[in-house]
């Protein structure tokens, strides 16, 4: 794996994400819809910020994705909690949908998709408080999962801000209470997206007692 595109670079884990990969030595493409967010990751020649736009067509992403000659996607956008649900089926759904199809217009194999606990367990939807985002994740997945792009779909809990541990809990039993740091998100993305084995399968992460890389 010699480089990568980061949907949502500029994001809560995109931001992490980023020097993870540089360090060990993938080439990030951060994409960043406004490119003054550029000043927010690291000067490396392994971290080039991109010009993105998920509103984007099919045809201009995947112009963008053949320009930058990358390996892999990394989906970790999101539109926020703060907009309304025309948002969120706008970047977390037709965006996601939009990503995958250019991929393929590319010739991108390997795509990893940032989804959420719960997504895949209607049941869980209307007492979740984020139906709509579910709901737009869980039909993403969908879509991916009917692809032919190598992909891996990762399912954090309740994300927080705490210092990463670097250590699991893959698939946990209770996954109602089920949290995990942003930070340790960030680093099983970089740890798995070269590593074949994770292609076709879909993870519940939160934090446990597995070392991030033995977990895989």
């Amino acid at each position: 794996m010699n480089s990568v595109f980061v949907i949502g670079a500029h994001g809560q884990i995109g931001q992490l994400l980023i020097p993870k990969l540089a360090a060990k030595g993938i080439k990030a493409y951060a994409g960043i819809r406004d490119d003054k967010q550029a000043k927010n990751f690291p000067t490396d020649d392994l971290v080039l910020p991109v010009h993105f736009d998920l509103n984007a067509s099919v045809k201009e992403i995947a112009e963008c994705f053949e320009q930058n000659r990358v390996d892999a996607i990394v989906f970790t956008a999101g539109s926020g909690g703060g907009t309304g649900d025309d948002q969120t089926l706008i970047i977390d759904l037709d965006g996601a949908v939009k990503s995958m199809e250019a991929a393929q217009v590319a010739g991108i194999k390997r795509y990893v998709m940032v989804s959420s606990i719960g997504s895949d367990k209607r049941e869980l939807w209307d007492k979740s408080g984020i139906k709509p985002y579910l709901i737009a994740k869980h039909y993403a997945d969908a879509e991916l999962q009917r692809t032919d792009l190598d992909y891996t779909i990762l399912r954090p809990g309740m994300l927080t801000n705490d210092p990463g541990r670097g250590r699991i809990s893959v698939n946990p039993e209770n996954k109602s209470k089920t949290s995990i740091p942003r930070a340790d998100v960030a680093e099983v993305i970089a740890e798995i997206v070269g590593n074949r084995a994770t292609t076709g399968k879909s993870y519940t992460l939160g934090s446990g007692d597995t070392p991030i890389a033995k977990a895989f």
